[in-house]
């Protein structure tokens, strides 16, 4: 393999490599869906590096994390454990809904629209539970 060729590849192999690792979708894809946020900084400064050696692959990589959302740091994330939601559940198997905004404005602290006309509500069916393993407790 003649000189030329093998630094014409070893290039183009260190550009694939060097974006692909500065890429925050590929760091962190659960982060993606995120739409705005504190930027973090590692990944903003890998995407620069990119930038600095590499101009487009480099506003590639910024522009992917910035549309995926990847660039940000994610937000404080909660989760409640699912007999605390219980405590919903009244005994015809519905959820009241000021019983529900309660629980999670205590559990979490944040207050929820619940009852905002807005609010879409998905009704599922028993082969969703059961596609997902579980069975219908009330």
């Amino acid at each position: 393999m003649p000189m030329r060729s093998r630094l014409v590849s070893g290039v183009l192999i260190a550009t694939l490599v060097s974006q692909l690792t500065a890429c925050g979708t590929l760091f962190y894809p659960d982060r993606r869906g995120q739409i705005d946020g504190r930027i973090d900084p590692a990944i903003a400064a890998f995407n620069a590096i990119g930038l600095l050696f590499y101009v487009i692959p480099g506003l590639l990589a910024f522009g992917i994390d910035f549309a995926t959302g990847a660039i940000y740091l994610p937000d404080n994330q909660y989760s409640l454990a699912p007999e605390t939601l219980q405590d919903a559940i009244g005994a015809d198997g519905k959820v009241d809904m000021a019983r529900l905004k309660a629980i999670i404005e205590r559990e979490t602290g944040h207050s929820l629209p619940l009852d905002d006309p807005r609010l879409i509500q998905q009704q599922g069916s028993l082969e969703q539970l059961a596609s997902l393993g579980l069975v219908r407790a009330a």
